[in-house]
């Protein structure tokens, strides 16, 4: 009966992963969007506040770089689909691996808040809500892994 629930577990966690793959796919998808939208935004406000004054290009693109390196989630989404591989394979390997389990879910989970506190997307800020909420319920799950 433990091998059959330890396999519903393994059944359950691996759709989550796959699930959580998938959104941050979607969180790199978005990234480019977002810079261009924003650019296209900070060049309609100075134009309404500027109106026929000729605007600084370099100053343009000095706040497009420090914008994009802002909210740049390129490193945590790497690592996050990383860990994710990680827990994949450590879920294959067999006995004894609740706790790296845990630790990887720890790790996934500290990407998933650093890609929460860059973003001010909505659209990315639900993806991000949702990686953490089914890594939630992967760490709940866990704990019935020895």
């Amino acid at each position: 009966m433990r091998t059959r629930e330890g396999e519903h577990l393994k059944a359950d966690i691996t759709a989550k992963l796959h699930h959580i793959l998938e959104n941050v796919e979607k969180v790199e998808t978005r990234a480019p969007e977002i810079l261009t939208e924003y650019i296209a935004n900070l060049k309609t406000k100075m134009y309404e506040f500027l109106g026929d004054i000729q605007i600084d290009e370099s100053r343009l693109a000095s706040e497009m770089v420090i914008f994009a390196d802002k909210i740049c989630t390129d490193e945590e989404t790497v690592r996050l689909k990383a860990h994710v591989h990680s827990m994949l394979e450590t879920l294959e390997s067999g006995v004894g691996i609740g706790r790296k389990l845990d630790f990887i879910a720890q790790e996934m989970n500290r990407e998933a808040n650093t890609i929460l506190s860059k973003v001010n997307d909505l659209e990315t800020l639900n993806l991000a809500i949702e990686l953490k909420t089914e890594i939630e319920k992967i760490r709940e799950q866990i704990q019935n892994i020895e």
